[in-house]
């Protein structure tokens, strides 16, 4: 059977690149399973504190933290489009001067929104001195779908999200980093606030769907490819087959 050398070569690269492709979410599934266990170790730790010396994100990030200070209400955002329950609400977001010096922003938790009148902020409890807040370090805030940043911008209470560099950039208040979505007070304290967080995804069954599109892609290409050769060999058989030719006769004449 003669194998056509160009068709036989873009289908290998399309089962070479499929094949790799599968291999690299299968990694990124396994890099996920890895995170999603290190979370839960940490929930299980006790917590770090968190003072006025910086800490990089990368150290404490998912990890349980404290942080002891003074709440400052005036600098609060109220961050939109954050349902719970299926109820409308906003995550209160405020800055903590911490006492031993800088500050760090704090998800409180989550206030129903009123459907008539967007501004006006349901009653919560702030407390008025210094206290002491437990929580996880994260990255933002929670990030919310977003056309443009026109929601966010800096001189608006009710934004859709919060990055943690533009707010200190915008209030130039030295910053933690990250952000601590809290999960109480020591000693506890009853603010009016839900603090019920969604679990972390990772999303890891996502990407191995994605490894076995890619892998089944790579034995559609080998399907097709061999379908492809066994047709071919088919159709060269058929035409390339004994054909019969009349040969002229080599008749002798004879002599007068």
């Amino acid at each position: 059977m003669k194998i056509r050398l160009v068709p036989a070569l873009l289908i290998l690269i399309v089962m070479a690149v499929t094949i790799r492709l599968g291999f690299w979410q299968r990694d990124r599934a396994h890099q996920k399973e890895a995170l999603q266990a290190q979370i839960t170790q940490y929930e299980s730790s006790a917590p770090q504190p968190v003072g006025g010396a910086p800490l990089a994100l990368k150290d404490v990030e998912f990890h349980r933290v404290r942080a002891r200070g003074t709440f400052l209400p005036g600098r609060v955002v109220y961050l939109d489009n954050r349902p719970y329950n299926d109820q409308p609400g906003f995550y209160v977001v405020m800055p903590l001067e911490l006492e031993g010096g800088g500050y760090v922003l704090v998800n409180r938790g989550w206030l129903p929104r009123n459907i008539a009148d967007r501004a006006a902020i349901a009653p919560y409890e702030t407390p008025s001195g210094p206290v002491e807040v437990e929580g996880i370090a994260r990255a933002d805030a929670s990030r919310a779908f977003e056309l443009g940043a026109g929601g966010s911008a800096a001189h608006q209470k009710i934004r859709q999200n919060l990055g943690v560099a533009s707010y200190a950039a915008a209030t130039g208040l030295p910053l933690q980093p990250f952000v601590i979505q809290q999960t109480g007070f020591v000693p506890a304290f009853k603010d009016g606030l839900v603090r019920d967080w969604p679990v972390p995804d990772t999303d890891v069954e996502r990407n191995y769907g994605y490894m076995l599109q890619w892998w089944g892609m790579a034995l559609a290409a080998l399907g097709f490819g061999l379908f492809a050769a066994r047709k071919a060999a088919t159709k060269a058989r058929t035409e390339g087959g004994p054909q019969e030719r009349a040969e002229p006769g080599n008749g002798s004449t004879k002599d007068a």
